[in-house]
């Protein structure tokens, strides 16, 4: 079994006493509930960095990356750097985030706002959006195509973009569909936890032009972001280069200032 099963298994068990704690109808009753959001895709073809930056305290593969730093001072500080939108990690028994964090930095920022989840359930879409979120993330490797189809045609109706996440052509192949925004290709290996970005030149010949590209995973440096530009890629995701430093928001404003010189 191998992380990703892990988290699911537990995943379901959350979901299942969140359900019983707060129902759709409380849910859709949330004040964010009605807000309008904010296109991450619209907004990466028209950015010259393509910077999606994130707040992120651990992960499996690295345990502690940042467990000090407040989440308003991340989005604030992301925002002022002018990164085209801002991934929230909202799992917290592996990666130490909340919905918490979600609304804090919702509260804060004007960015377009990415609900980082394992999403296997309706619920956490509908969760989504009443927490302030302005796109979800599907990963392929844990959903069917008729789960792919059903939850992105829901976040679509409450007008949530769609980031969907692969790491094979077997994983992409059964998810291009129309309601789609975006396309993320996974540098790592979720057996192994190695990371190449061969990934997403490899897979990038198969994305169809009418999705965004967006490479995850790897990606910490200038370097990695031009070699991965001529492949068509729009976005890139830093999940850890920013949560490092003492000043996630410093960091990312030299790096997008060198990235644009």
């Amino acid at each position: 079994m191998n992380i990703l099963d892990k988290i699911v298994i537990d995943k379901r068990k959350e979901i299942a006493l969140r359900k019983s704690l707060i129902p759709f109808k409380q849910l859709e009753t949330s004040v964010l509930f009605e807000r309008s959001t904010i296109s991450l895709s619209e907004d990466l073809k028209n950015s010259t960095s393509g910077i999606i930056a994130e707040h992120k305290r651990r992960s499996p593969s690295k345990s502690t990356i940042n467990q000090n730093l407040n989440v308003q001072d991340v989005a604030k500080g992301y925002e002022n750097a002018g990164v085209c939108g801002m991934s929230v990690l909202t799992d917290g028994k592996y990666f130490g985030g909340s919905l918490d964090d979600l609304l804090l930095a919702r509260a804060n920022c004007n960015l377009p706002l990415l609900r980082k989840e394992f999403i296997i359930d309706t619920y956490q879409i509908v969760e989504a959006k009443a927490y302030g979120a302005d796109v979800i993330l599907l990963i392929a490797a844990i959903l069917t195509k008729e789960e792919i189809k059903q939850f992105s045609e829901l976040a679509k109706s409450l007008k949530l973009d769609v980031l969907l996440e692969v790491h094979n052509l077997e994983e992409l192949q059964k998810s291009i569909m129309p309601t789609i925004d975006m396309l993320g290709v996974n540098n790592r290996n979720l057996k192994t936890f190695e990371v190449s970005l061969e990934t997403s030149k490899a897979l990038s010949n198969n994305i169809p032009d009418d999705f965004v590209k967006v490479s995850e995973s790897g990606i910490s440096s200038i370097e990695a972001i031009k070699e991965l530009q001529p492949y068509g890629y729009k976005g890139f995701l830093i999940g850890e280069s920013f949560m490092k430093t003492d000043n996630p928001g410093l960091s990312a404003t030299e790096f997008i200032n060198t990235l644009n010189q």
